[in-house]
């Protein structure tokens, strides 16, 4: 896996350093990979088109876990495990009842996902046959969070998980009450896959950090949570939705309406990307989804808000949209609230999170970058009564 073209820096070396640590290879991983200049994005040596196309995100799981896509019997061996941890713990679901109804949905999971590790009594075990039981069990119980969250905020009451279906139909069918149609279960399925992995992220960063220490997965997860819910990371999408929602609202002109914001120096979320040169690869099947959903149900506005956006931004910046601007717009149709988008996030990126850590750990180095000093030296101390 070493590349030749990396240098590794020794103690005697002087530090690199780079703002956002931007260009910089901190590690090695076999999980995902992005060519910025392509616009091209693998999983496990898989095109994302090829696994959106083709693969359920159970599969992609697997693929991601293991290394390798799984047989039929592994599939069903991983999709019942999945299904047979979808339950929350009686106390934790407590916690939920219990949170304000204007909470922050991504300060309620992470929270959430902390709590969780009260009630597991292999949270502190750190064998790896005990760090992928984890796995499936937070993958498992994020979605039931999320819905029953959902639910409680609304006066309405939790609907317990399905002990068969897939992740993506048990998930709209606890969210809403009903069992989904298989176009609304496709739809989101192929969307928790375009998100399941993405390299070396703010909030991938930050679970390996984490897993480093030699902390627990739970606490990863909770720590990579806190950093998604940033708006410059997996908080970008509801920004997008809220843009939408605006111009709607206002009756306003797309193209007049992004350009007014530009003149004024406002930032327009959903567009550019510190790796991709040219369009996120994941944002162009989300685009043909919006359409689609568009279409089916005879309602384009959506859909023409978006493309007069991105026209325009591209005339005026030459920026091009990110994973996160149509995914808004995808998710609204599929009927989910804006502020359940970056939760949502969540739900599939802990299924790189988690085989993140699995790397981490098989290889483990304390992860502990340098910071240059530039304050102040030789300052005289002066004792307090002379202040």
């Amino acid at each position: 896996m070493a590349d030749n073209n990396v240098k590794e820096l020794t103690t005697s070396d002087a530090p690199v350093k780079a703002r956002g640590l931007e260009g910089v290879v901190a590690l090695e991983s076999a999980l995902s990979s992005i060519d910025g200049q392509k616009g091209e994005l693998i999983y496990r040596g898989y095109n994302i088109n090829d696994l959106a196309e083709e693969a359920s995100f159970e599969e992609v799981v697997h693929l991601l876990w293991n290394g390798t896509l799984p047989t039929q019997d592994e599939f069903e061996t991983l999709r019942s495990e999945l299904q047979s941890e979808r339950a929350l713990p009686a106390p934790v679901m407590d916690i939920l009842r219990n949170v304000p109804d204007d909470a922050h949905p991504m300060a309620v999971l992470r929270t959430a996902v902390s709590s969780l590790a009260l009630y597991d009594e292999e949270a502190d075990t750190m064998e790896p046959d005990a760090n992928r039981r984890k796995a499936v069990r937070i993958l498992a119980q994020i979605p039931t969070v999320i819905a029953a969250f959902d639910r409680l905020r609304k006066g309405k009451t939790p609907v317990s998980p399905l002990d068969h279906e897939s992740m993506a139909h048990n998930f709209l069918y606890m969210l809403n009450g009903e069992k989904p149609g298989k176009a609304a279960a496709d739809i989101f399925d192929i969307c928790l896959v375009l998100h399941a992995d993405h390299g070396l992220n703010a909030s991938t960063f930050t679970s390996r950090v984490i897993g480093s220490t030699l902390s627990d997965m739970y606490s990863a997860v909770a720590g990579a949570t806190g950093a998604l819910k940033g708006k410059l990371h997996g908080g970008a999408n509801r920004e997008v939705m809220r843009m939408l929602l605006d111009i709607d609202e206002k009756g306003a002109d797309p193209a007049a309406y992004l350009r007014e914001r530009l003149e004024a120096g406002e930032k327009v979320m959903g567009f550019g990307h510190r790796v991709y040169k040219t369009m996120d690869p994941r944002a162009a099947i989300l685009r043909d989804m919006v359409e689609e959903l568009s279409e089916e149900e005879g309602e384009m506005k959506w859909y023409e808000y978006s493309m007069a956006v991105m026209d325009t931004m591209k005339q005026e910046t030459g920026i091009d949209p990110n994973v996160d601007f149509f995914s808004a717009s995808t998710y609204y149709q599929l009927g989910l609230d804006p502020d359940l988008f970056t939760p949502i996030f969540v739900l599939s990126r802990t299924a790189g999170w988690t085989a993140h850590l699995i790397e981490q750990w098989a290889d483990n180095r304390l992860i502990r970058p340098r910071a240059q000093y530039v304050g102040d030296r030789d300052r005289t101390f002066v004792p307090i009564e002379g202040r």
